[in-house]
């Protein structure tokens, strides 16, 4: 088994907002769900734990704060002010803090802590066995919640080290992949401080417009956490090829996201299923295949699952229980032709790369 760098997983949004307590099971969250009235953001279907990502080998991560005030008011995380926003996100910073201190969990926010890190996840079943605490790099999704600049140093002070600028909808600081306009003024003072503190830029999410800018103003590493291809689902959601070649050309790495809208054509949110559309984790490296294509190697794709945004399985590859499962796509690619190293890259190593020149 090889160790997993997922690149994007919303874990505090879904203890606090769903209430779930991600210490157990998934199997015992979905029973503990089952009775409740709504069926909602993947309610009684969920596929992510702690126990589950240290099953499969998941021991480092992106995890999200999001907390938003866009306008028009998006489906999720989305409060009437940037004061409203921030307090959220700050009760999200609470929950993992808590998870550390319960040895769940441990944020790393520098190289060496990186380091030790993956040291004691060298052999993930071993770690899993010691219920080693699974590692976290601290992002947030939507910059919203940054009510002045003064935030942004506050938050990198409690350890924020990737920021998207985007969410759905117009921002306060850059505009989300379903709207028009380039980045306001404040949106560029915005990404010119995150390349003075060191951030890396997460670009998923930004419209064209805003996409073109922040790669031309910002200097530092870029990565688009949750990101699909254009080619394969044509929606403004995902990247076109030109987008894509300019995250190769800058050493960025884009992470496979498994929503299924955004894996295959044609997927309507509570008409469609996994099945009735034959949507697998085949799939998945379908556009994990088009990005080292146009890159002529496997160096600039990874995994940023997304499988705790808002869905569980009824939005989930149809072979797909837990996010224990994504240890499948390492037949997958070996069938297709794919070395070791190049599923070692894609599994972590390329993440990591970001992360260590970051």
């Amino acid at each position: 088994m090889k160790m997993i760098f997922d690149a994007h997983l919303d874990l505090s949004l879904n203890a606090l907002e769903w209430n779930r307590d991600l210490r157990q099971t998934v199997a015992k969250i979905r029973e503990t769900e089952r009775p409740l009235p709504a069926r909602l953001n993947g309610q009684a279907a969920g596929t992510v734990s702690l126990p589950e990502m240290r099953r499969g080998g998941i021991g480092l991560c992106v995890a999200t704060q999001i907390g938003g005030c866009m306008k028009p008011r998006s489906f999720v995380a989305n409060w009437e002010s940037p004061s409203q926003a921030w307090a959220m996100t700050q009760g999200q910073l609470a929950w993992y803090r808590e998870m550390q201190r319960l040895g769940e969990m441990v944020q790393i926010t520098d190289r060496e802590g990186l380091e030790s890190h993956l040291h004691r996840w060298t052999d993930p079943i071993a770690a899993a066995e010691r219920n080693e605490p699974i590692g976290y790099i601290l992002s947030l999704e939507g910059s919203d919640s940054i009510v002045t600049l003064d935030h942004l140093d506050q938050a990198w002070q409690y350890g924020l080290r990737a920021l998207g600028p985007a969410h759905y909808g117009t921002g306060r600081y850059a505009m989300g992949h379903d709207m028009q306009g380039e980045f306001p003024a404040c949106g560029i003072e915005l990404v010119r401080k995150m390349d003075q503190l060191g951030m890396i830029l997460d670009v998923t999410h930004l419209n064209e417009a805003c996409f073109w800018q922040a790669i031309e103003i910002y200097d530092g590493p870029v990565w688009a956490s949750h990101q699909n291809c254009r080619a394969l689902v044509d929606d403004v959601r995902q990247f076109s090829d030109e987008q894509i070649k300019a995250m190769i050309d800058r050493d960025g790495v884009l992470g496979a996201a498994f929503d299924v809208w955004m894996v295959v054509p044609g997927f309507v949110r509570g008409q469609s299923t996994p099945e009735s559309i034959g949507v697998t984790m085949q799939h998945i490296a379908d556009h994990i295949d088009h990005i080292c294509q146009l890159a002529g190697n496997a160096k600039h794709c990874g995994i940023g699952s997304d499988l705790d945004g808002a869905f569980g399985r009824e939005q989930s590859p149809s072979d797909l229980d837990t996010i224990a499962d994504l240890q499948s796509l390492e037949s997958i690619l070996a069938k297709r032709g794919y070395s070791d190293d190049d599923v070692s890259a894609i599994f972590h190593g390329n993440f990591l790369r970001v992360l260590r020149r970051a």
